[in-house]
This record gives structure tokens, C-alpha cells and sequence, in this order.
């Protein structure tokens, strides 16, 4: 598998997420495994089947997240020198030229992607039309209605 790229704060958070299914979820659901074979026929228990159903999704989940904490290159944007260049892990405030909104994003991981809280997707349109700019340069995105343009007022490595 391909080395797949997170910021320090998102390995972070999936080590985390993955100490909290181990700990907490999977203990839980072995504890309502055993409950509910307590209750008899297993071949009519809902609640059997809920737990096994979750037990499965819990599993799943634990092999997923430690398959891409072994595959990620962990990238700390505070130590990166890329001369004011935009590249993954950088935060980078643009301003749209059509309405002049001012946003800021920081290019992360796709697993670590949230648009609601500035956390744009290195895989997205408008990180690969970033990727490589930088401050004062114009960025051309392929939009559904069209392509827009965007300003780069600033790259910083947070």
C-alpha cells in the first residue's frame, strides 16, 4: 500500500479513535454479546444479532484505522520549508475574485478533511489547483458552474 498522507493533529485523532475502540467500544460490545446469549435462544434474539452486527463494524473499523496509521506519512506543518509554496499540510487564505470572500483552509489528509472547519482534502479540486502557489498567484478552479478564480493573499505553516 501506498504511504498515505496525515498531519500530526489527524494521526492524532485516529490513534485515538483507535484507543477508544479497543478500550471502550470493544469491551462494551463484548459485554452485550454475553448479555443477551444470558436471554436464550440465539436463533430469535434481536439483540444478539445487534450486538454481533456491531461487534463486526467495531472490528472492521479497529483493522481500517490501524492499516492507515501503519501507511501514513505524518507531516508536520511547522517544520516544512517550502518557501512560502502551498503544499500539504500548509494553511492558505484565499479570496474568491467573484465575491471577494476571504476564507482560509489548511490542506490535510482525506480522513482528516472537515470544509465546515477549514480542513480542505489534499485529493479536492481546489487543493490540487492550490498545490504548488504561491501568495499573490491566481488559482483556477473547476467548478460545477464553471471555473472560478481564486487569490492567494497568504501560505503559512501552522
Amino acid at each position: 500500500m501506498s504511504k498515505v498522507p496525515l498531519t500530526v493533529t489527524g494521526a492524532e485523532k485516529l490513534r485515538e479513535e483507535l484507543h477508544r475502540l479497543k478500550t471502550v467500544d470493544r469491551p462494551w460490545v463484548i459485554a452485550a454479546i454475553a448479555e443477551a446469549r444470558a436471554h436464550g435462544d440465539l436463533s430469535e434474539n434481536a439483540e444478539y444479532d445487534a450486538a454481533k452486527e456491531r461487534q463486526g463494524f467495531i472490528e472492521g473499523r479497529i483493522q481500517e484505522v490501524e492499516g492507515k496509521l501503519s501507511n501514513a506519512q505524518i507531516i508536520d506543518p511547522k517544520l516544512l520549508d517550502a518557501d512560502g509554496r502551498c503544499v500539504f499540510g500548509a494553511t492558505v487564505e484565499i479570496e474568491d475574485q467573484d465575491s471577494g470572500e476571504v476564507v482560509i483552509y489548511q490542506i490535510v489528509g482525506e480522513d482528516e478533511a472537515d470544509i465546515k472547519n477549514g480542513k480542505l482534502s489534499v485529493a479536492s479540486p481546489m487543493a490540487r489547483a492550490l498545490i504548488g502557489k504561491y501568495a499573490g498567484d491566481i488559482a483556477q478552479v473547476q467548478a460545477p458552474g464553471g471555473i472560478r478564480e481564486f487569490e492567494i493573499l497568504d501560505v503559512r505553516y501552522e
